[in-house]
Parts: C-alpha cells; structure tokens; sequence
C-alpha cells in the first residue's frame, strides 16, 4: 500500500528542518529497515521545502495525505491542525510544554516509519479525536474557521474602557449577563491555554466536556462546565464593534446587538500516535 505523508517544521528553526529532512528521507527509502519495495511519498510545507530542497506544497493541500507531521510547539500544531481539518496528525515536541506533541524528537523517526508500516497492514491509525468548536451567527450569515482551543467573544479591544454587555444563555436558559472584557468557551484541548490565564479550569482531555467563562466581569459568574452537545449563544451589546475570534487567528467583527452561537463542529481533529503525559506536562506551566 503507498503511503502519502506531509511534513511541517516550524518556521525559522533549523532544528525542526532538520528532522524534516531526515524523516522525509527515512520514509522514501522505505522506513529505517530500508524496504525498497514500500513507496511513501512524502512533501514538506513551502518554507521547509526551500531549506532542505524537497518536494514542497502549501499545508492546506497536505489534507488529502494519510498522514501529516508537525515539528514544533503546540502553536505549529495548532496552525496545521487548521490547514488539514480531520487529517491523522501527529506532533513532535520542540517545545516547552507540548499537551498536544507527545513524540520527542530523538523517537520521532522510529514512531512515525512504526506508524506508517502499521498503517500499511491495518488501513488506519490509532489515535483519539479532539472536539473542535463552531462560531455562527444566529442569521446563518456566517461561520468562522473551526478552533481546536477556544472562541473568544469579545469588545472592539481587550482592556479599559473596551469591554462590552455579554449575555450567555445555555439551552436557552440565561446563565450570565455583565459587562466584560468578554467570554471563553473552551475545548479541554484548549483548557491549558487562553481559558487557564483567564481563571478557567483545567480540563483533562479525555473529558467530553467544554468550558463558558466569563473574561474580567463586572458581575461575574463562576466559569461554567457543560457537555458539548449543549446550545450555547452569546449575545453582545451596549458597544459599537466586537469581534468573535477563532483559537486567537480568525475573527470575525461584529455589528452589536448581535449574536452567535457556539458548537462543536462535524470534524473533529484526529491526533495519532502515543499520547501524552497530561499530568507531568502540567508541572512545565508557568
């Protein structure tokens, strides 16, 4: 069975390029055993193909690949896991923390030639699904990018004086209305990140659960843990502009009163390969 793989090493690090290159290598001569008679095809993102000199193509069109591989931090995972939707993604950590990379990078060549010889006798990868989240106007007049970390809505700016009325209802029941700088919600994969520095809870990825919180309240509730299948809209107020904002990337600005609704999209993004310790990675927070 031929095997389509993408690479992206994060931008500007020789280190990550490095492993690009070797893997890519690796892979295309059949794996560390060197069976010549396994074909991989492997392409590297635009930037790495241009300092390795391989066979390059932009991230979005590695979607179509069996397999595509982040070398970085959670934040190039996080780019590549927008560019290929639900295609089985694996990092390797060259970070600080890494929830989401759980390859080290001197395992990362015997892990991946491992998973894709598996991948050769079984047709799949084995791995979990991590929920992402939906923004949308209540009107169905748009929809932004899905976050695989946390939809933030918030006024025309963070800080003093840029806040605005935001009234959270849940399965149309309303749970909080204040002024504030604005709210969260948060996937657990996202529980670590922007929901953490704003007072959230961590959530453990296994928990099929999101998190609503309230971002500097005038009249603050407690951050609020709902399933996913739960109706959540966000109605924003009593300010010219807001913005609803897709894992801090996408936004979409806003022309108040509005409102949005937030749910979890179709697609989830598929991780594979050995997971994490969450646990041990929370002692690398600051």
């Amino acid at each position: 069975m031929d095997v389509a793989v993408g690479i992206v090493a994060q931008r500007d690090n020789e280190r990550a390029q490095g492993l690009a290159a070797t893997l890519a290598e690796t892979l295309e001569r059949g794996g560390v055993q060197g069976r010549t008679d396994e074909d991989t095809s492997v392409v590297v993102d635009e930037a790495t193909g241009e300092a390795i000199d391989a066979t390059a193509v932009p991230v979005a069109e590695m979607a179509d690949r069996d397999l595509v591989v982040s070398i970085g931090g959670d934040g190039t995972l996080l780019f590549v896991a927008r560019e290929v939707g639900s295609t089985p993604l694996l990092g390797v950590n060259l970070g600080e923390v890494g929830f989401l990379n759980a390859v080290a990078p001197a395992d990362a060549v015997a892990v991946i030639t491992d998973l894709v010889a598996e991948y050769r006798e079984t047709g799949r990868f084995e791995g979990r699904d991590l929920v992402r989240l939906e923004a949308n106007d209540v009107d169905s007049a748009w929809t932004l990018e899905p976050a695989l970390n946390e939809i933030v809505v918030h006024g025309p700016r963070r800080g003093h004086g840029g806040g605005a009325t935001v009234e959270i209802r849940v399965d149309g029941e309303c749970y909080a209305e204040s002024h504030a700088d604005g709210v969260l919600v948060a996937t657990p994969t996202g529980s670590t990140a922007y929901n953490l520095s704003e007072g959230g809870p961590l959530v453990h990825p296994t928990t099929n659960a999101l998190v609503v919180s309230q971002m500097a309240a005038t009249d603050s509730m407690p951050p609020l843990i709902v399933e996913p299948g739960t109706n959540l809209t966000l109605s924003v107020s009593d300010t010219d502009a807001a913005y609803v904002i897709s894992d801090g990337r996408n936004r979409q600005r806003l022309e108040p009163p509005a409102t949005i609704t937030v749910s979890v999209a179709d697609d989830p993004t598929r991780l594979v390969g050995p997971r994490g310790d969450f646990i041990s990675s929370l002692e690398k927070l600051e």
